[in-house]
């Protein structure tokens, strides 16, 4: 379903022009392949790798693999608060995380803590920019940067919040917010993506503040029903 929306927003958007349609088809795909690049970076190395630095009893791989059923749940509902439950039930029963600490960081964290949308708002508007021959300026680059990341701070925890208050990012250097209707044929996809970056996020934060106030007890074993 969701790709079948995608194929007839990007026909729509191209018209009845080839050239246009494989323009938009080969800008589309170079946008979100560097974007899910960006997000799978994020998961698979940068947060298992802070926490394996930080927290000497989290193995690279052990991480990974429990916060499984949570990033399974972050891509399927696109929302950080309807994942907000099996984060906590995640974090708590397979990272060794008091609740004391998850009940109080992660529904914070659910809110703020938006690393994939912020990553997601960044690529979404410098791309944008190529493609319309746009040259960014350093101060220009540094605006979105810190535009983007305050913006994400302030998306509601639902599926595609992040992509309204692009409008706020593209406005900021004096972008037309109108280019973001290019980008619409395949955020719903991206959306489910980044969701998951910004819920892992979550959980690594949460396990690092409970391994500093000292209430992090990483069990050896997670039965697969937990």
């Amino acid at each position: 379903f969701v790709f079948a929306l995608m194929a007839g927003q990007i026909v729509k958007a191209a018209g009845a022009d080839s050239d246009k349609f494989f323009s938009l088809l080969d800008y589309l795909w170079k946008y979100g392949a560097t974007l899910i690049l960006g997000l799978a970076l994020m998961v698979f190395l940068v947060y298992p790798t802070v926490i394996t630095t930080f927290v000497k009893k989290m193995s690279f791989g052990r991480f990974i693999s429990r916060m499984r059923d949570a990033q399974i749940t972050a891509f399927s509902t696109s929302s950080s608060v309807a994942t907000l439950p099996v984060t906590m039930k995640t974090v708590h029963e397979k990272m060794g995380v008091s609740k004391r600490i998850s009940s109080f960081v992660l529904p914070i964290g659910a809110t703020v803590n938006m690393d994939g949308t912020s990553m997601y708002q960044a690529i979404a508007v410098v791309s944008m920019a190529q493609l319309h021959m746009v040259d960014l300026t350093l101060g220009q680059q540094l605006t979105i940067i810190i535009t983007a990341s305050l913006a994400s701070i302030g998306a509601a925890a639902v599926p595609s919040a992040g992509l309204v208050l692009m409008i706020v990012v593209l406005e900021s250097v004096g972008l037309n917010p109108v280019w973001i209707a290019l980008i619409i044929p395949v955020d719903r996809i991206l959306d489910m993506c980044r969701t998951v970056v910004n819920v892992t996020g979550d959980a690594t934060v949460s396990t690092l503040i409970a391994s500093s106030e000292k209430e992090l007890e990483v069990p050896e074993k997670v039965s697969v029903a937990s």
